[in-house]
């Protein structure tokens, strides 16, 4: 864009939100091409800029953004929304520059319902003040990210986010009502006032997940959930992954409503919970189980779901671990324990039916750690999202020494997605369970939905017929 043209644009933006709220020095914009995706903090490491949006604008009100959105088409520039900048798969990557909306100054709590125990915020809320403000009023958004003290809300959405008790709870998109959403052609709308209906297609769900593709979300109405009378947790050590998945798979198929089960592999429990969480196992698969609610209800879960996991012989190693554990399950995420730069790494996580669980598994781990053994790959996971049908497989794969050239640390880096996505979708997985889709795997998305695809993309072009929402992200490609 010639300095002229972005002049003027500048002059345009600064009349809607106001010249403080529009920046455009290098080290403001580069703040906004980077999240923990690896490839931008590659290319920031080995001292290359990665793509950068050509102005971030901070508005404060729906309106505002509807303004900076009509403006946008006026010029046909893309809009990158942004929330916390905690994603991990380059959502907010401006692949083609334009104008990255940083939503956090939406950020109002507008309404607690204690009748219908719903709660209204605007999207750019920070998901751990919402939290400590609805605990002042004895409830609970039941949706813990390990991201929750940088992400918002509206991020929660736009990625269909699991949180670590959503085995219970359900993930976001189980527990939105509402939106408000504002349209690529700067139209602000909103849905239906509740989920369940038999009012015609629900298009409530159409934006919830799309990452900014269909709409930009601006504001959500979600349950609540009281806090809990009691919350416990435990411990246990099964002889080997199948034993663990067994006894989760039974605990689940009975009802018995964990708050969370996250069950660990044997090169996950003897490298990671025991660095991390201090818990002295050398062998097998750790799990913590945690139960929450009234007292009397959660004796007879416990007690039951307890009995299962013994008789698939695991060792109960008491209550301690396992709050232990809740204590310090964000420490995975933080320095000096969590994963950075100079290795590669990343989080393939997909989710599939009970069935397919173990060979999916199987044929990830043996055909990375062959494919990859030049690089001393080292492939690991546990589950920690678990359904009435099935469960989540949280799985990561570190390289600790990998190229310097960034073109080929690039290619490489793609190379082990592209195999790892094709065995998700083979075993029957799919692209991601709670990460969303972005950059990193967004080339995937048509060959996951194949025919299907027809919806996606015919939404799209009625939607946003150049394609400015958030452009290059679940495979819809440039601005047209």
């Amino acid at each position: 864009m010639h300095r002229l043209q972005s002049q003027m644009i500048k002059t345009e933006l600064a009349g809607i939100v106001g010249p403080e709220y529009v920046l455009t020095e290098e080290a403001d914009r580069t703040i906004y091409g980077v999240d923990y995706f690896w490839v931008p903090r590659l290319l920031i490491d080995r001292g290359e800029l990665p793509p950068l949006p050509d102005f971030v604008v901070l508005p404060e009100t729906v309106e505002q953004l509807s303004a900076v959105i009509r403006l946008a088409n006026v010029y046909k520039i893309p809009v990158i929304p942004w929330g916390g900048g905690s994603g991990t798969q380059g959502g907010i990557v401006p692949v083609y520059g334009g104008i990255t909306v940083d939503l956090k100054r939406l950020s109002r709590i507008i309404a607690i319902d204690p009748q219908s125990q719903t709660v209204t915020a605007q999207a750019g809320i920070n998901g751990f003040d919402l939290e400590c403000a609805l605990n002042e009023h004895g409830f609970m958004l039941p949706h813990y990210p390990a991201s929750v003290h940088s992400a918002t809300l509206g991020g929660y959405l736009a990625a269909r986010g699991s949180g670590t008790i959503s085995t219970k709870y359900g993930k976001a998109e189980d527990m939105v009502l509402t939106l408000q959403v504002v349209l690529p052609n700067g139209d602000i709308m909103r849905t239906l006032p509740v989920p369940n209906h038999a009012a015609g297609p629900g298009i409530l769900q159409v934006f919830v997940g799309a990452e900014g593709s269909y709409g930009i979300i601006t504001e959500a109405t979600m349950r609540l959930e009281k806090l809990p009378e009691v919350r416990r947790f435990r411990s246990f050590l099964f002889p080997d992954l199948h034993s663990g998945i067994e006894a989760g798979r039974r605990i689940m198929l009975d009802r018995l409503q964990p708050l969370v089960i996250r069950l660990y592999d044997e090169p996950s429990t003897i490298k990671t919970v025991k660095r991390v969480l201090g818990a002295d196992v050398d062998h097998g698969s750790y799990m913590v189980i945690g139960f929450d609610g009234l007292a009397d209800i959660v004796d007879v879960q416990e007690n039951i779901a307890y009995d299962i996991c013994r008789s698939f012989g695991a060792e109960d190693l008491g209550e301690e671990p396992g709050h232990h554990w809740w204590e310090h399950r964000y420490d995975f995420y933080f320095p000096p324990k969590t994963l950075d730069m100079p290795w590669m790494f990343g989080t393939l996580d997909t989710v599939c039916t009970f069935d397919k669980l173990e060979p999916l598994y199987e044929a990830k781990k043996r055909t990375l750690e062959e494919r990859y053994k030049k690089w001393d790959i080292f492939y690991y996971g546990h589950l920690s999202h678990w359904f009435p049908w099935g469960a989540m497989l949280y799985d990561r794969f570190i390289i600790e020494n990998p190229p310097q050239d960034p073109d080929e640390a690039l290619a490489l880096h793609n190379e082990i997605w592209d195999t790892a996505v094709k065995i998700n979708l083979e075993y029957g997985g799919v692209l991601n369970e709670h990460h969303g889709v972005g950059l990193k795997i967004g080339r995937h998305v048509r060959s996951q939905y194949g025919p299907a695809f027809q919806v996606l993309d015919a939404l799209k072009q009625g939607l946003d017929p150049h394609n400015l929402l958030n452009p290059g992200k679940m495979g819809f490609g440039p601005v047209k």
